[in-house]
């Protein structure tokens, strides 16, 4: 039997938002009032929902945290979730683990409010988006963070890559660089696009070099230490004398390559990262890093998350 939102709400004297409050195991309804809804689903012959979802719940789903810009991003979250009454979840991908559809499912059964996705199959452009309109039909909100797509409905956080892109490359070219070189990860992610938009648009205003000169100017690579270091050493070999990098991780491979063919950083070659993780301060020398701001991102995932 079909369920009519419109007549639970008039036998039980509420309205149809408060209704799917109710069925939906939503915070916020007073006893009273879930008690006559659940009363006036008996009376009309409706069953009762098998499962209530638990409001105190709610799942961070994260990449392996190996980079600290999770971690970091992680607490954030939780303790701004902690602050409103919910428990934070964290659910991790890890290489030969669990994947972001076997934790999605794991959250949902547990009867999560809501799930928060931070870099996930949303960024990746060949991802099959399907898995989000399915958690649509299960009325599970969700939010997600650094990635886009058009295809899925839903509220995306992201910071702006392009003008982080476009930032580096104006302060290395007024420190004297004339070819600068950047170290992505694949370019099937979304926050990598971006951020050769904007290092190609900064290349071209600040050093003249034309989209297809910086096309070489550009090495794709894992979003690890050693990836930043065999990206580097790609660059490096270009002429480059200084490497913007997609991470701090990265950026720390970077300075590993220009070591290991005996150049200084920065004396010979500068470096670049991307993140500011906390330990960056301390590296030798201490990376010049572009700010992710990870307080205002978890803040403002965890607003639209409870929002919907």
């Amino acid at each position: 039997m079909t369920m009519r939102l419109a007549d639970i709400a008039a036998r039980a004297g509420v309205s149809k938002a408060t209704v799917s409050r109710v069925l939906n195991g939503a915070r916020g309804v007073a006893t009273g009032t879930r008690d006559s809804v659940l009363t006036a689903l008996d009376a009309l012959g409706y069953e009762q929902p098998a499962r209530q979802r638990r409001a105190e719940l709610v799942g961070l789903v994260t990449p392996e945290l190996d980079n600290p810009f999770f971690p970091a991003l992680a607490q954030v979250m939780g303790q701004a979730l902690t602050r409103q009454g919910y428990t934070p979840v964290l659910a991790t991908q890890t290489p030969g683990g669990s994947t972001e559809d076997e934790l999605t499912e794991m959250l949902v059964d547990r009867g999560v409010s809501g799930i928060i996705f931070v870099s996930g199959l949303h960024a990746d452009t060949t991802a099959e988006t399907g898995r989000y309109g399915r958690l649509h039909e299960r009325q599970v909100p969700f939010v997600l963070v650094n990635g886009f797509s058009p295809r899925i409905e839903a509220p995306f956080v992201s910071p702006d890559d392009r003008a982080a892109m476009r930032l580096a490359v104006a302060h290395l070219a007024e420190l004297g660089h004339e070819r600068v070189g950047l170290a992505v990860g694949p370019a099937r992610f979304v926050p990598v696009q971006r951020k050769i938009e904007g290092f190609r648009a900064g290349v071209r205003e600040h050093l003249g070099v034309s989209a297809r000169e910086s096309e070489e100017l550009v090495q794709h690579s894992l979003f690890s230490l050693e990836g930043g270091q065999a990206a580097a050493s790609a660059l490096i070999d270009l002429g480059c004398t200084a490497v913007m990098c997609a991470s701090d991780m990265m950026a720390l491979g970077a300075v590993r390559a220009a070591r290991r063919r005996g150049l200084t950083v920065p004396g010979d070659i500068s470096v670049v990262g991307f993140d500011d993780s906390p330990l960056m301060a301390f590296t030798d020398p201490p990376l010049t890093t572009i700010r992710q701001p990870v307080k205002a991102m978890g803040q403002v995932a965890v607003d639209a998350l409870l929002r919907r």
